[in-house]
C-alpha cells in the first residue's frame, strides 16, 4: 500500500479488516511500530472525527502527530504549473508537498468538493496533485469525492452487527439544510460492492449520483420500498451529480423516523455524523437502541489504525 486514497489502493479488503478487528481487540499490540516516526495531518476543512481518530491511531502506534489547519494557518496554495504568482497565493503546491513530506513519514490530507466545478472535484485535483509531489505516503482524510477511512469503518461495523451472511443495506438520502458533497456516499457504495452485502441505494428524483459508482445496483426513488426488511439503514445528504452541487426542495419527509425503522427488518440506524437531529433523523431513532452511529464513530480508530500500520510495514 503505496498511500490511501480509495478501496483501490487496498489489495485484499479481508486481510485489512482482519487488521482492524486484531487492532481493536488490542490496540497496544504494536505501539513500538511506529517509533520515531512521524504523521502529519494537513486540513483544509473542519474536521472531529478524522481528526481525533487518526492522531489517536498514530499514538497508539507510536508516532509522533503534527497537525495543520491550512486554511487558517499556511499561506495560499498556487495548484496549476507555469503560474506567475502575483496575486493571493503565496506558496506552490511543488513547495508545500516537497516540504511537509521532508518533516514527516506519513501525510493526512483533507480536502472537501467545492460543489462548483464538478469536473475539477472529480479529477481530485488537490489531492492528486499532492501525491504527485509528495515524496512519502498519503492518507485521504476526506477528498472530494470520496472518505475511505470511513468506509472502512462503516464496513467494520456491519461486519460486527450483521445477522446474516449477506445483509440488506440501505443507502438513503436524506434531508438537510445545505447540499452536501457526494464523497461519504460515493466512498460507502464502493467499498459496499466489495462486500457481500445486498446494497439498495434511495433518494428523490434529481438527486442521482455518478454513474461510474452505483451502476449495476438496485436504486429506488420509493424510500418505503428500499426500507423494507432492510438489516441497516445508512442516512446521508448528498447534493445532485447531474445538476452539479445543487439540492432538490420539498423532499424534507425523507427524515429517518421510528415509523420508517418498524419497515426494516430490525435494522441498525448508520450515520457518519456530524447529524442534524430531527432533519436526517428523529432523536427517537438516533437515541435509540437501533443506533450504532457511536459504535461506527468508535471504529474511525482501528480503521486508521489498521492502514497507518499496513503503510509503516511497508515504509
Amino acid at each position: 500500500m503505496k498511500g490511501f486514497t480509495s478501496i483501490q489502493d487496498v489489495a485484499r479488503l479481508e486481510d485489512l479488516l482482519s487488521l482492524a478487528r486484531s487492532m481493536k481487540a488490542d490496540p497496544h499490540q504494536f505501539t513500538m511500530l511506529g517509533r520515531g516516526k512521524t504523521l502529519c495531518m494537513l486540513f483544509f476543512n473542519p474536521s472531529l472525527r478524522t481528526r481525533l481518530s487518526t492522531q489517536k491511531a498514530a499514538q497508539l502506534l507510536g508516532m509522533h502527530v503534527m497537525v495543520m489547519n491550512l486554511n487558517s494557518d499556511g499561506w495560499n496554495i498556487e495548484l496549476e504549473d507555469g503560474t506567475t504568482m502575483n496575486g493571493s497565493s503565496k506558496e506552490h503546491i511543488k513547495e508545500a508537498a516537497g516540504v511537509v513530506s521532508r518533516y514527516c513519514d506519513i501525510i493526512g490530507l483533507r480536502t472537501f468538493a467545492s460543489l462548483d466545478d464538478r469536473d475539477k472535484d472529480y479529477e481530485e485535483v488537490l489531492m492528486n496533485k499532492f501525491i504527485a509531489h509528495a515524496t512519502v505516503p498519503v492518507i485521504s482524510l476526506e477528498s472530494a469525492t470520496l472518505h475511505p477511512l470511513q468506509s472502512l469503518a462503516d464496513l467494520m461495523t456491519i461486519r460486527e452487527q450483521a445477522r446474516t451472511h449477506r445483509p440488506k443495506v440501505v443507502l438513503t438520502w436524506a434531508p438537510h439544510p445545505k447540499a452536501l458533497p457526494q464523497a461519504v456516499a460515493n466512498s460507502f457504495v464502493q467499498w459496499m460492492r466489495a462486500s457481500e452485502v445486498d446494497l439498495v441505494i434511495t433518494h428523490p428524483p434529481g438527486l442521482e449520483l455518478a454513474p461510474r459508482f452505483v451502476e449495476g445496483l438496485k436504486v429506488t426513488h420509493c424510500q418505503e420500498e428500499a426500507l423494507e426488511g432492510a438489516d441497516f439503514v445508512y442516512a446521508k445528504n448528498w447534493s445532485s451529480y447531474t445538476d452539479y452541487g445543487k439540492s432538490v426542495a420539498g423532499w424534507e419527509d425523507w427524515m429517518i423516523t421510528e415509523e420508517k425503522m418498524t419497515m426494516t427488518h430490525n435494522g441498525k440506524f448508520m450515520h457518519c455524523l456530524p447529524v442534524r437531529r430531527n432533519v436526517v433523523v428523529s432523536d427517537a431513532v438516533l437515541d435509540g437502541p437501533q443506533s450504532i452511529v457511536l459504535e461506527q464513530a468508535h471504529n474511525r480508530v482501528y480503521a486508521a489504525q489498521a492502514v497507518l500500520k499496513m503503510l509503516l510495514d511497508e515504509a
